[in-house]
């Protein structure tokens, strides 16, 4: 393998530094590669100020982008990373994006081809293939140390960490398979997977994955986060020997056992030689990680932890899901060439969209949500987990977080932000005994660019002005002013929001946005932008 010699100049910028960008921003300070984070939280960027006075904070990658980085880190939450790591590919830098990818291996694929047409780097945080136990074992499996390789498994379980977004295949496998391509370094032949749902509708709690590669190589993936000990255990099998690794364990002792079985004349018989403790360098797998990216600034190429391989683990986990979710058979694992024509819209395997119903170009619509006929969806569109849509008409670039139902009367103007849970009314005086055929519903109208926080409920007959606020748990009876922020039971103005999102500071007829500079004039009881 080439030296990991970082570079002499240029540094990298992570964008998202909240959850694991955290330890991408400390570890890249430690290295003395930090040149710049960017993140739309306030007091998130007030606290990075303060730890890291010297590395500039940005509230926008627009910001970022002309200060000529060296690459960029991607950490933002999942369903962000392809529309980030697209506009830095295609800006022309280096980019490290976090597992997963993209949401879709198509977006995946896209990602791919944007980074060769733009001559630039794209890696996926696949952190574990940087672990030194990890790398040793792969090392041991080429040397022939297990002779001929013939099983995998891993175990990943615990007590809590239980996801409301994702299952716990989407979680936690991709480390798994990854590690399970770069053991065996080929595409699997078929993908088994079988789950069970026991604390959310719809999410699986447990699952058992199998994956069968070429020459009769198999692996298993046994994942729970309802399990009564954390134990992260891989096993590697071969025809000579197997491999332990146990990262949860307090030595994390790599082991080799000279066990297995003989044949001797025509009969089975164990060999049982002696336990063998593999010394392995115990450094840092992010750390090792980030130098391996740095050492690519350079264009080198990307060997380890490639968009590539990012597609192949995508492709792997679509295929146990519909495997999971059909309940049956043994599902062949998709070719390369086996791509699905590109769509004006994504529809998770799980949801369903019935005729008559009107999508936009680019919208996505995850897992378990419905769109009935009639609606009117525009281009752009982002909804979540468990979302219905009714006869209902809905802007482009809206966001729809999870377990939102949108009914007939409803209409979102363009940019709305509809939080986890909230609640839209459509009749104001509903009886469960008497049938509402025929009724009239009340229309309810979210001008542009106004956000709903979870749990808010909009009374129907009232309509939201653009830009305004209403903050979680919020009930919203009457009309809300164009940039009002919306506080409390029954909701109330307690103060004015700029179209960017901050809330204004107080004052008398005039204001500028402290984070965007928009000047705002008060006519009345109207806020107008000048």
């Amino acid at each position: 393998m080439r030296s990991e010699t970082l570079p002499a100049s240029g540094k990298i910028c992570v964008v998202g530094a909240g959850g694991w960008g955290k330890n991408h921003v400390n570890t890249l300070h430690q290295m003395g590669l930090l040149g710049g984070i960017v993140d739309v939280d306030d007091k998130r960027r007030a606290d990075l100020a303060v730890k890291y006075p010297e590395t500039p904070v940005y509230a926008s990658i627009a910001e970022a982008l002309p200060k000529k980085f060296a690459g960029f880190v991607v950490a933002t939450p999942a369903p962000t990373h392809y529309e980030v790591t697209k506009l830095l590919l295609d800006a022309g830098h280096h980019v490290l994006v976090e597992k997963p990818i993209a949401l879709v291996a198509e977006e995946a694929r896209d990602l791919c081809r944007r980074a060769k047409a733009a001559k630039v780097n794209l890696m996926v945080g696949h952190v574990l293939l940087f672990h030194p136990a990890i790398r040793k074992i792969k090392e041991l499996i080429v040397a022939g140390k297990i002779g001929k390789l013939q099983y995998i498994y891993s175990n990943r379980l615990n007590l809590g960490t239980v996801r409301k977004e994702e299952n716990i295949l989407w979680s936690f496998a991709p480390h798994d398979i990854s590690i399970f391509q770069y053991f065996v370094g080929a595409r699997p032949v078929s993908v088994e997977s079988r789950g069970a749902v026991f604390l959310q509708p719809g999410i699986h709690d447990t699952t058992m994955t199998m994956v069968r590669y070429p020459d009769n190589v198999v692996g298993h993936i046994f994942l729970s986060w309802l399990h009564p000990y954390k134990e992260h255990k891989m096993v590697v099998v071969g025809s000579k020997g197997m491999l332990s690794f146990e990262d949860s364990s307090e030595s994390k002792d790599l082991l080799f056992y000279e066990k297995g079985i003989d044949w001797v004349q025509g009969e089975p018989v164990r060999r049982d030689g002696p336990t063998e403790t593999i010394p392995y360098e115990r450094k840092q797998p992010l750390t090792e990680e980030l130098r391996y990216f740095a050492a690519r600034l350079d264009g080198s190429p990307v060997e380890i932890a490639s968009g590539d391989d990012g597609v192949q683990v995508l492709e792997i986990l679509e295929q146990a899901t519909r495997d999971m979710l059909a309940g049956g058979g043994v599902a062949p694992a998709p070719a390369p060439a086996a791509a699905k024509p590109k769509l004006p819209y994504y529809v998770h395997d799980t949801a369903l969209v019935d005729d008559g119903a009107e999508v936009g170009e680019g919208t996505k619509i995850w897992h378990f949500s419905h769109v009935q006929p009639g609606a009117k969806i525009g281009k752009h569109c982002s909804f979540g987990q468990n979302v219905n849509v009714a006869k209902a008409t809905i802007g482009d670039h809206c966001k729809v977080q999870n377990n939102v139902s949108i009914y007939e009367g409803v209409q979102l103007e363009d940019y709305v932000f509809c939080g986890p849970s909230m609640v839209f009314t459509n009749v104001l005086d509903p009886r469960a005994k008497y049938p509402q055929k025929g009724v009239k519903y009340t229309p309810t109208l979210v001008k542009t660019g106004a956000s709903i926080g979870a749990n808010a409920t909009i009374v129907c007959g009232t309509t939201i002005g653009k830009h305004a606020f209403i903050a979680a748990g919020a009930v919203v009876s009457k009309d809300v002013p164009d940039y009002a922020m919306m506080v409390g039971v029954p909701a109330r103005r307690t103060g004015w929001m700029c179209e960017c999102g901050q809330k204004l500071p107080s004052f008398g007829a005039t204001v500028k946005c402290p984070r965007c500079s928009l000047g705002y004039t008060l006519q009345g009881a109207v806020l107008v932008a000048d």
